[in-house]
């Protein structure tokens, strides 16, 4: 079975379990968007596209929820320039 994202809102973040090991993508939240201003996967796992699942599946819980995103760290910056099936979040 594959993890999904959550949105742990107690933490203002966005988690992805793999494994034992967490990743998140920290936000904060403004009346009609919301800015992610840190990603985090840990090291043993990186190179393995981990980021990109998460950043993807918090775009999903964004879009969802009729917010709009600010990239407010380079990763997620990135993330959002390469894939065009998100401008709707950004405009």
């Amino acid at each position: 079975m594959t993890a999904s994202v959550r949105d742990n809102k107690d933490k203002n973040r966005f988690e992805l379990d793999v494994g034992n090991e967490i990743a998140f993508a920290s936000y904060r939240l403004t009346p009609s968007a919301v800015i992610i201003t840190h990603t985090e996967t840990p090291r043993a796992l990186r190179g393995r596209g981990i980021g990109s699942k998460l950043v993807k599946g918090a775009l999903e819980l964004i879009r969802s929820d009729g917010r709009k995103v600010i990239g407010g760290c380079s990763f997620v910056v990135d993330y959002l320039d390469n894939h065009p099936e998100y401008a709707d979040l950004t405009g």
